[in-house]
């Protein structure tokens, strides 16, 4: 009974007076404020920062999520987690205030596992060029204000995920975007798109990219290391798929750099848990100080508390067998996947099964409606993500991002038969059917 009266309380439907008793919260007529003063108070703003994104919005009860891009709990070390954050609210972490940077600990773990794929001949990282952030997103927010001033050209894959593309806005820079396809930028163009706008960095994800899942090889890598360098540029690394290898594993160009001209950023969000937003941000010289100071001057620091659980996790044995069997459980879910969409949906164009990652990127029939092909899929039961949002300017075309790593992967087959029927009663697509 007490907790029901707690609960209709704090919805704000009954009230408790002390010694009186508990009675019905008189509804009270509603005015909706008028808030046109802030419109003259805030003026323009400096930067149009999208909406929500459609992986971010919550699906209700009995939809099959194929928008999201967070691995369900039973993809997750639920146990190491638990058993982790346990121990750290036990510890000094709870109470005490870490360094700015972060826990040594945890940033020797961070460096000594890009140190572990340096080859010999290249000066490896150390634990003083990594810095600990509360996630990838409030990282590039710091990367992109630190490496690239307000309104300076910023280079991006395109399609890029829509995370970077909210930071960019946020940071004010100018997004310039670099066509990539299934095995990433061609070297020319980069260095064209350097040449012609004068940047001083790219963001890219080489590895496993969101939403495209191009890995690049070891000579295209090379030939981008190549042009950053001529150019005295850098290169945003996202290594954010760093733990979802799945025929391939992850190939950090970071590992390839001893001269700061790589950023790294590599999370643990995903592969860890949501509720532990650690990131780290491996860079040096004068670009690791200014990160650094931007990180400070935003949040101070991270939680002890989390990077003390993230610590004990990933030094844990249970860590590596974790990753074994997410391996499996990925590439069979991807499977499953590609094979219901060639099934039930084959007006779908999958370019690329992706070694790695948690995403098919798949282009809709040349004229599609994006944004109806998402509502009318959404109305059965089916929640997709239009591919409009991983663009930084206008589209190339028509596509949908689909996660594989959402809850219930039975349904993978109905949900494809259901976007393969929006598909043949979308009225552009039947007719090039």
């Amino acid at each position: 009974m007490q907790k029901a009266l707690r609960r209709l309380a704090t919805e704000g439907l009954v009230e408790a007076r002390p010694g009186v008793g508990t009675f019905v919260r008189t509804v009270r007529p509603s005015r909706g404020a008028d808030f046109g003063w802030q419109t003259a108070a805030l003026r323009t703003p400096r930067s149009v920062i999208p909406q929500l994104a459609g992986p971010m919005k919550t699906a209700p009860p009995g939809v099959i999520e194929l928008h999201a891009g967070y691995p369900g709990p039973d993809l997750l070390p639920e146990r190491l987690v638990r058993t982790a954050l346990g121990r750290a609210a036990r510890g000094a972490a709870a109470t005490s205030r870490p360094p700015s940077a972060g826990l040594p600990e945890l940033r020797a773990w961070f460096a000594a596992e890009l140190a572990s794929i340096t080859p010999a001949d290249r000066t490896a990282v150390v634990p003083n060029d990594v810095i600990v952030a509360p996630g990838s997103q409030s990282a590039l927010s710091s990367i992109f204000r630190a490496l690239v001033a307000a309104g300076q050209p910023l280079l991006v894959e395109s399609p890029t995920y829509w995370g970077a593309i909210q930071a960019a806005h946020q940071a004010g820079v100018a997004m310039v975007p670099v066509p990539s396809g299934a095995g990433g930028p061609d070297p020319a163009e980069v260095d064209r798109t350097f040449r012609e706008t004068g940047a001083r960095a790219f963001y890219a994800q080489p590895n496993f990219a969101n939403p495209t899942g191009a890995q690049w090889d070891g000579e295209r890598a090379e030939a981008i290391l190549d042009v950053v360098r001529s150019h005295g540029a850098f290169l945003v690394e996202d290594d954010w798929a760093h733990d979802f290898g799945i025929d391939a594993v992850s190939r950090p160009v970071a590992a390839h750099d001893d001269a700061g001209h790589v950023v790294h950023l590599r999370s643990l969000t995903k592969s860890v848990s949501p509720t532990i937003r650690v990131a780290a941000v491996i860079a040096r010289g004068p670009a690791r100080e200014r990160i650094l100071a931007d990180r400070a001057a935003e949040s101070m620091y991270v939680s002890g508390l989390l990077q003390q659980a993230a610590l004990e996790i990933v030094s844990d044995p249970g860590w590596t067998s974790h990753l074994k069997r997410l391996r499996t459980q990925l590439r069979e879910r991807r499977d499953l996947l590609v094979d219901s969409l060639r099934s039930y949906a084959p007006m779908l164009e999958v370019e690329l099964v992706p070694t790695g990652g948690v995403h098919l990127w798949a282009r809709l029939p040349e004229g599609a409606d994006v944004d109806r092909v998402v509502r009318d899929c959404a109305a059965r039961n089916v929640w997709v993500s239009g591919g409009d949002e991983w663009f930084p300017a206008e589209p190339s075309g028509p596509f949908l991002r689909l996660t594989f790593t959402g809850p219930e992967p039975a349904a993978y087959p109905e949900a494809a038969r259901v976007i393969g029927e929006v598909l043949a009663d979308h009225p552009r697509s039947a007719a090039r059917l």
